[in-house]
């Protein structure tokens, strides 16, 4: 038998096999590509690259010696999308804390348009040397998957901040990576890759936060609903970025578990996303 003449076709075949995936593959990227390229553009930067600034004691009218909260994160711990101060997300959080605990908040806001977990360092850095917050809380993630960070680094980056931040003594809580499935603007099949990447970035943020003895709650699971099926009244005029409404969503679902770390509500409301650790 002469193998030859049979190794041939089949090698032929095998290469066709081949250069054709090949052929599929590069075709996929050129296609996210160009949806990545479309996204940029529907967004644009309509609201510009800076937050609103919502540092200040808020609630001065309890009385009494003030709360100190620290926020860091990327926009939407800072706010990016709130036409007033008192609706960013910082200053959400600290009038809700003010309510429950009949005390002023002074809120300290770190985080930065663009950033991503690898930032966390530097936000921490820009405060002054003796400050001690009671409570912080992070957002971050989102702009980790856009620049496809890898997992592991972006949370080795989050897990370094909430050590360092336990090293000040305040509670930690952490919202993890929003689901970027609900960004209408963004075509498929983009979209559909970008909610599976920013689920696992989010499920692994939540095992390590919470091994870390910091406080995790999903935001995917709690607040991602409301952004899916109520674009229109979540998002702000870029649609990327919450609004006034979609701020006091989320933080009403951060509120309870700050209020939890200080060890001032064990009442924490259950459900899908949040962790006690």
């Amino acid at each position: 038998m002469n193998l030859s003449h049979r190794a041939g076709p089949a090698l032929v075949a095998a290469l066709t096999v081949v250069l054709g995936a090949a052929a599929v593959v590069v075709a996929a990227t050129e296609l996210l590509r160009r949806q990545a390229a479309l996204a940029r553009r529907r967004i644009g930067k309509a609201l510009g690259e800076e937050a609103l600034d919502a540092d200040r004691v808020w609630c001065t009218r309890y009385g009494g010696p003030p709360l100190d909260l620290l926020v860091l994160g990327d926009s939407v711990a800072a706010g990016l999308g709130a036409e007033r101060r008192k609706d960013t997300l910082g200053a959400r959080i600290a009038r809700g804390l003010a309510k429950r605990l009949q005390r002023p908040v002074r809120l300290r806001v770190t985080a930065v348009v663009g950033a991503e977990s690898s930032m966390l360092a530097a936000q921490l850095d820009s405060l002054e040397r003796g400050y001690r917050p009671h409570a912080a809380v992070v957002v971050v993630g989102g702009n980790d998957v856009t620049h496809r960070v890898p997992v592991a680094e972006s949370v080795g980056h989050l897990v370094a901040a909430v050590d360092r931040l336990h090293g000040l003594g305040c509670a930690v809580v952490v919202g993890t990576c929003p689901d970027l499935g609900a960004l209408r603007p963004v075509p498929q099949p983009l979209r559909a890759l970008g909610a599976r990447a920013s689920r696992q970035l989010a499920a692994a943020q939540v095992v390590a936060v919470r091994g870390a003895g910091a406080y995790p709650v999903s935001l995917a699971d709690v607040v991602g609903p409301f952004f899916v099926d109520h674009p229109q009244e979540a998002f702000s005029l870029d649609r990327f970025h919450p609004s006034a409404l979609g701020y006091r969503r989320t933080a009403k679902a951060l509120v309870p578990w700050v209020l939890h770390a200080l060890g001032e509500d064990d009442d924490v409301p259950p459900g899908p996303g949040t962790e006690v650790p």
